[in-house]
């Protein structure tokens, strides 16, 4: 089983449009997925039609009265499960810090491990924030793939993820940077992409373009390949599916 995390300490970057399409793509090639909401405004779950239950509470699975697995839910796709966020999430990370005082370690690896009898690929959609809940998935995930728009405060996110990963002695090569929200009529744009900075030499090759029709995600509350898969944008994903797969050993 491989776990994957999309993460960016920016909102607004594409970081969940991008885990639910390539959970998407990753299905639709047979492969066993769960998506993991872990952000409290439940993005994810929305778009994938997904709720959680009210006696569901972080708290609960985190203290072990709740198994993690009787959170998964089905998704419209074959081969797409969910472990949907809500507003409780807003609390997680008080109570993940509660529960790993009394001694428990990493959390969120202990709770993944099972899940590799059933799902070959585990994708983590994070919240945008340094935290322990998100130290706790930078410990766990395989790789770490990190959205950012051709910016230069974009791009400062990911220079600071990438120094806190060289403070803590965790290792920033499965840090992979890809570009989002591409728009190549503006010149920064353009010549960031042409001339990527030295601290992103493992970025991912495939950059997404701004397109309208992403948003139409929120309006059909799908995937978007599950809706199109004629414009550029769309084939982007899908190319940038094929780009995740070669960072990773087991896919």
């Amino acid at each position: 089983m491989e776990t994957i995390a999309f993460f960016n300490l920016k909102g607004g970057v594409g970081k969940t449009t991008s885990a639910v399409n390539i959970a998407w793509h990753a299905a639709s090639e047979g492969i066993p997925t769960l998506i993991w909401d872990l952000d409290p405004q439940g993005a994810t779950s929305w778009l994938l039609k997904s709720k959680v239950k009210t006696k569901h509470e972080p708290k609960r699975f985190l203290s072990g009265k709740t198994p993690i697995g009787k959170l998964v839910k089905s998704t419209d796709y074959s081969n797409l499960d969910i472990i949907p966020a809500g507003f409780s999430y807003r609390n997680f990370e008080q109570q993940l810090l509660e529960t790993s005082s009394q001694g428990k370690k990493n959390l969120i690896q202990k709770m993944i491990e099972p899940f590799g009898e059933h799902y070959a690929l585990v994708i983590l959609d994070c919240p945008p924030s340094f935290s322990l809940l998100t130290e706790q998935v930078f410990d766990t995930a395989d790789a770490l793939f990190i959205p950012i728009i051709p910016t230069h405060l974009s791009l400062r996110t990911f220079e600071q993820t990438y120094e806190f990963f060289k403070a803590n002695k965790l290792k920033p090569k499965r840090l992979h940077a890809f570009f989002t929200m591409v728009d190549r009529r503006r010149t920064l744009h353009r010549v960031m992409l042409q001339h990527p900075p030295a601290v992103l030499k493992n970025r991912l090759a495939t950059a997404i373009p701004y397109a309208a029709i992403v948003e139409q995600m929120g309006e059909q509350r799908a995937p978007l390949p599950a809706f199109d898969t004629t414009t550029v944008v769309s084939n982007a994903y899908k190319q940038l599916w094929l780009d995740i797969k070669q960072t990773l050993n087991e896919l």
